[in-house]
């Protein structure tokens, strides 16, 4: 597996952990969904909320146009139902920029600002790897609340989903 297949089945892994989460976090009442059960985004709904935010400030500083983020905990989208219409959304956008870039500037290193305003450079391809890591973190810290709140955790494991992402990746493509 090349790298770039590797980055695709991230991808992939992404968006299937997004749908088990939803599926389970869906069926939790608004006030269980929103209660501030000691999480660092706070809440399930603030945790979610800000794995949307990171998609789009990264997705943002690739694109070269970074939107002014100063607080991880802003809210970008207060209704569940879009929440979860824009967090699978952009994880397809993961795909599709993994897709449509080329290689030369997938593996080639560019600059941008943290939200503090420190300069830095990182490969591309590892901006988008540490999209999906930094997703794993979040959900985990959610599947803990989930279970938390009385439901069955949701699986994420990256050989789980794999073994269906083998015989059906010409579906990634």
């Amino acid at each position: 597996m090349t790298y770039r297949e590797h980055l695709r089945a991230m991808a992939g892994w992404n968006r299937w952990c997004h749908q088990r989460l939803f599926a389970v976090a869906d069926g939790l009442s608004d006030e269980a969904y929103r209660r501030d059960v000691g999480l660092f985004f706070k809440s399930v709904h603030g945790s979610i909320n800000h794995l949307l935010l990171a998609d789009l400030m990264w997705q943002s500083r690739l694109a070269g146009a970074p939107l002014p983020i100063t607080d991880l905990a802003m809210e970008v989208e207060a209704d569940r139902a879009q929440l979860k219409t824009r967090m699978l959304a952009s994880a397809d956008e993961w795909l599709r920029y993994i897709d449509a870039t080329p290689d030369e500037l997938l593996f080639a290193e560019f600059d941008y600002r943290s939200t503090a305003g420190g300069a830095y450079r990182l490969p591309r391809s590892v901006a988008v790897h540490t999209m999906f890591t930094h997703g794993a973190h979040h959900r985990g810290q959610v599947s803990t609340a989930l279970s938390q709140l009385g439901c069955e955790a949701p699986v994420f494991d990256f050989p789980i989903f794999y073994f269906d992402y083998a015989q059906a990746k010409e579906s990634f493509r």
